[in-house]
């Protein structure tokens, strides 16, 4: 049988993965998709605690708030590294100093 546990350990390693790959890459891309599994790993933890409590539904609807916001978020950084890399021709968060200019 599943357990509370077992989600949290899933939860926790999809989070340190992320965490890992945020703070290793210099990647803006790679960056991007570190956020997307600690976003990934706090749903996991969501709908978990909302399966084996009685407020079940309220889980889901926080869940689909973060996906909407994983969303959104994707979006807005894709189209500002877009730019970036329109205006220097590289996604190098080290060679990236200032926005303007």
């Amino acid at each position: 049988m599943i357990t509370l546990e077992n989600y949290l350990l899933v939860g926790a390693i999809l989070f340190c993965f992320g965490l890992f790959n945020i703070f290793t890459r210099r990647n803006s891309i790679c960056m991007l998709m570190g956020v997307e599994l600690v976003l990934n790993a706090a749903n996991i933890n969501l709908v978990a605690f909302g399966r084996f409590t009685t407020h079940a539904l309220d889980s889901q609807v926080f869940a689909i708030f973060v996906v909407i916001l994983a969303a959104c978020e994707a979006a807005v950084a894709l189209a500002i590294i877009l730019v970036l890399y329109e205006q220097r021709n590289t996604i190098d968060s080290n060679m990236i100093d200032r926005l303007k200019g």
